[in-house]
């Protein structure tokens, strides 16, 4: 059994394509899953200092449980500050409102099930699609909030 703050193991790639009501958001609108390979996927309650073993992933997947719940971004700038130069994806209860806060923290890409995209259509997605535009970072300079860290850098928790 894998303990609570360990990442996943990798999913079969078999098992990836089997979820076929997934819809992939990018900033070009909806898409079906393209993925094939292995999944790291990461749990929202993920202790940072163990992100270092995903870091050779080619996918990471971080899971959103619920939209209120943040945890996922920061693990998600965590991994891109740390030099992640992988496909990160948010998956679950993300929403359109969120798209820019996802990218902006590193994501790719946010995988949502059917329903949501019913009740959140393409086009809400895509009036959030311009992520860049309205980032306070970027008129000061700065393109993180976070310090740069080493993911090794502090011991793991009892």
């Amino acid at each position: 059994m894998t303990a609570p703050d360990a990442p996943a193991p990798a999913r079969d790639p078999a098992a990836a394509r089997s979820a076929s009501a997934a819809i992939i958001v990018t900033d070009g609108g909806f898409a079906a899953e393209d993925w094939t390979g292995p999944v790291a996927d990461l749990p929202p309650d993920t202790d940072p200092a163990r992100l270092s073993q995903v870091m050779n992933a080619a996918l990471v997947r971080i899971a959103f449980a619920s939209f209120a719940d943040g945890r996922g971004f920061s693990l998600a700038r965590r991994l891109r500050d740390a030099g992640y130069a992988g496909r990160l994806r948010a998956q679950g209860h993300v929403l359109a409102d969120q798209y820019a806060m996802a990218r902006r923290s590193g994501f790719d890409e946010v995988e949502i099930d059917a329903a949501l995209a019913a009740r959140q259509p393409e086009a809400d997605w895509l009036a959030r699609a311009d992520w860049r535009r309205g980032d306070y970072r970027r008129r000061l300079g700065r393109t993180s909030p976070l310090p740069t860290i080493t993911l090794d850098a502090r011991p793991p928790r009892p």
